[in-house]
């Protein structure tokens, strides 16, 4: 059925059962809008970490990260590894989502800038982001299991057979030296690379996936709330966990079958002797063109800030019973998925030594991988890989989902409709959450792979930045500049983009606007590995194969053998500068702009800046800075050249959150009380007395678990050095 034995099938019900038995149990404990979106605030440790880790991830990580270093070598990690150096900041950060004692980051922006309007516009911009994540999820989970059903040659159609052979004919051309292509073959590589011809066809369409899996969460999460969430992220945790070492002694197992050898230490040194070196490039690749060292650490500054103001954040750590409870368990689940973030690109490298010549669609490779390594087993094991993917897309969807329904019901079906009763805003909790998980798989439908899907939600959240960190710290923001911030950056980096082409459909294939980075060569000298070899064995036999009238301006590829020192040339393809999906071919061949337009760089150009001899890599991280600063910029000139609000009102806001919270719900309201009373209360604690700053004074346990935190990223970047390192 669907590709799938009887067993697998039975291992993804059993498994769905389950946590939809946790949703209907979890309902019956809800009586309020706090016990439904933030589950009573009674977490400890424990759960905490797991909810962390769940809901930072999803099918999306181990398939994203696995796709990226399929295709860029070991650099790929830093689709998922760029939080890790941001990760000690959540030690300091994440205590503050706590003390808000709010019940969405919604909130913050009513009772800092006191704005239920600004709240409101915060609810529709962090419901958005909160779609998009479920939807990398949908899109990560689709692309997987539709490769765990494949259709047999046979059984593809015309335009299925027709497609297949155009795959080939790229797979083909990609394996060559560039600059042993004729002119024509380098026209072809280009044509093909925009049509993106598939080599894998499935008998599971991905569309009715989608919905089936939606289906299922919103089943036990819109019953159970953030309760059944959390409790279900345990269990995922549990599999996710079984997921990122699964597939290790199977791919050694396979490798040693292949190559000869027998363990774990034959198979990782087989693996340094097939890969080229630089697929053993953690930084700097000339492969990697999507993540150069400079791109990885714009990205890094930029989901530093951006990942804070994910509303997520407050469902997250405003369930803890307290401070220490919060802020243990969000650092520790996040430095889980580090370390699995690590395996699962390890994992990659080994599934380019047994699948480089077989898979045209690395977003496909842990689908195929998973066939191959288990399948044969018949014992249900790609069941469980199935659920273990429908495990972790599901712990961070139905987070996700309360989230997004806590503010839009929260903070804008609320105010519009007050004093309705808490049973009522619980129902229509269940029913915007539902809306975002369809949302959601609608989203996956709009872009093409998941590092785009990605691009967009570590970007989308720049618009509220500012006014989160400022206003957090700082008591000259004001509604003014606050406003002006937010509406100016959305109208500038995200509304604009989409409207001009839409009613202007002409920029689409204006020439101008069709500008590419110009393509670029990067000459590395390797000591040649198995895979090179085969790779120049393969030129040289095809250079021999063609016509002599045909070669007469190329030059035979000559002769590598392993241990040789060659020069190897990179071709860095031509990439669009201003669309953000890229230049596609319609049906009459007609190139045209794909995606949103970077008005951004559309102004550098204009400015005379020549961004076409730039890397794309560059491009991009001139945009992404903009996206970052910009807002930052805007608020403070204005905070500067504008009225401050009331002084009574800011006091309120920054007396709150220098007062820290009793893990004994009692204790804390008379504390809260206490420091009403007395605004000035803690002004002790000001790191500068008399100024507009609230930087806090950091207490024994703030400065040991930072410096903790900041050691553990250090120990796992030496960890994947060391794994990169055995066997070499």
């Amino acid at each position: 059925m669907f590709g799938l034995s009887s067993i697998d099938i039975a291992v993804i019900v059993a498994y769905f059962t389950v946590v939809v038995a946790i949703g209907f149990y979890a309902a019956r404990r809800i009586k309020n809008q706090e016990d439904y979106f933030l589950a009573g605030r009674k977490f400890g440790k424990f759960i905490q970490t797991f909810a962390a880790f769940g809901q930072a991830t999803s099918a999306d990580s181990a398939v994203g990260v696995t796709t990226t270093t399929f295709s860029n070598g070991i650099a790929g990690v830093w689709s998922a590894l760029l939080y890790l150096f941001g990760t000690p900041m959540y030690w300091m950060v994440m205590p503050w989502m706590r003390r808000m004692r709010l019940l969405t980051l919604g909130d913050f922006f009513e009772e800092r800038y006191g704005s239920k309007l600004m709240a409101g516009v915060y609810a529709v911009i962090g419901t958005i982001g909160m779609m998009t994540i479920i939807s990398v999820g949908f899109a990560a989970i689709t692309k997987t299991t539709v490769a765990l059903a494949p259709k047999a040659y046979e059984e593809f159609t015309v335009k299925e057979v027709a497609e297949f052979e155009m795959a080939q004919e790229l797979d083909v051309l990609r394996e060559k030296d560039y600059n042993s292509l004729s002119s024509d073959q380098q026209g072809r590589l280009a044509e093909l690379s925009k049509l993106k011809p598939s080599r894998l066809f499935s008998h599971i369409r991905a569309d009715v996936l989608i919905w089936v899996v939606c289906f299922i969460v919103m089943i036990y999460a819109v019953a159970g709330g953030l309760e059944a969430a959390f409790l279900t992220d345990t269990l995922q945790g549990i599999f996710i966990i079984i997921l990122s070492i699964i597939l290790f002694p199977f791919a050694w197992a396979k490798i040693n079958l292949m190559y000869g050898g027998s363990g774990a230490g034959d198979a990782l040194r087989t693996m340094h002797t097939q890969l080229p070196e630089s697929y053993f490039e953690l930084f700097g690749s000339p492969a990697a063109q999507d993540f150069t060292w400079y791109y990885i650490a714009a990205l890094t500054f930029m989901v530093t800030i951006n990942v804070v103001i994910q509303p997520n954040s407050m469902i997250a750590t405003g369930s803890a019973k307290g401070e220490y409870e919060c802020r243990f368990g969000f650092v520790t689940g996040c430095y889980m998925k580090r370390v699995c973030t690590v395996l699962w690109g390890f994992f990659a490298l080994m599934a380019v030594v047994l699948y480089h010549d077989k898979i045209n669609d690395p977003d496909m490779v842990w689908g195929y991988a998973t066939l191959d390594l288990l399948g044969s087993f018949n014992m249900g094991l790609v069941g469980l890989m199935i659920a273990c993917l429908i495990a972790a897309l599901m712990s961070t969807a139905d987070c996700m989902m309360i989230t997004g329904s806590s503010l839009l019901t929260h903070n804008i079906y609320r105010p519009l409709f007050p004093n309705l009763g808490e049973k009522h805003y619980v129902v229509v909790g269940r029913i915007t959450g539902a809306l975002i998980i369809i949302g959601g798989a609608l989203v996956a439908t709009q872009f093409d792979t998941i590092l785009q899907m990605l691009k967009f939600w570590w970007e989308f959240n720049v618009m509220v930045a500012a006014s989160f960190w400022l206003g957090m710290k700082w008591r000259r923001p004001n509604r003014i500049s606050a406003w002006c911030s937010i509406v100016i950056t959305a109208v500038l980096f995200f509304i604009l983009p989409v409207i001009l082409p839409t009613f202007m459909p002409s920029m689409r294939t204006n020439p101008k606007l069709l500008a590419s980075t110009e393509p670029s060569l990067i000459s590395r000298t390797y000591v040649a590995h198995e895979m090179d070899v085969t790779e120049r064995n393969e030129q040289i036999e095809k250079y021999n194969s063609i016509d002599e009238s045909l070669r007469k301006d190329t030059a035979m590829p000559e002769l590598l053998v392993v241990g040789q020192n060659f020069e190897k040339t990179y071709q860095l393809p031509s990439k669009s500068i201003f669309w953000t999906k890229g230049i596609k071919l319609d049906d009459d061949g007609n190139s045209y702009g794909s995606g949103t337009l970077s008005l951004e760089l559309v102004l550098l150009d204009k400015m005379g800046f020549n961004l076409r001899t730039n890397q794309y890599a560059m491009n991009e991280t001139i945009r992404i800075l903009i996206r970052t600063i910009v807002p930052f910029l805007i608020l403070i000139i204005l905070a500067l050249l504008t009225k401050p609000d009331e002084e009574k009102e800011i006091d309120l806001f920054f007396v709150k959150m220098k007062t820290p919270v009793d893990t004994d719900p009692a204790k804390d309201i008379e504390e809260m009380r206490l420091s009403y009373a007395d605004p000035h209360r803690f002004d002790h604690k000001k790191l500068f007395p008399g100024s507009n700053w609230e930087f806090n004074k950091w207490t024994k346990v703030d400065t040991i678990g930072f410096i903790i935190s900041c050691i553990v990223a250090v120990v796992i970047i030496m960890f994947l050095m060391f794994l990169l390192s055995i066997g070499s």
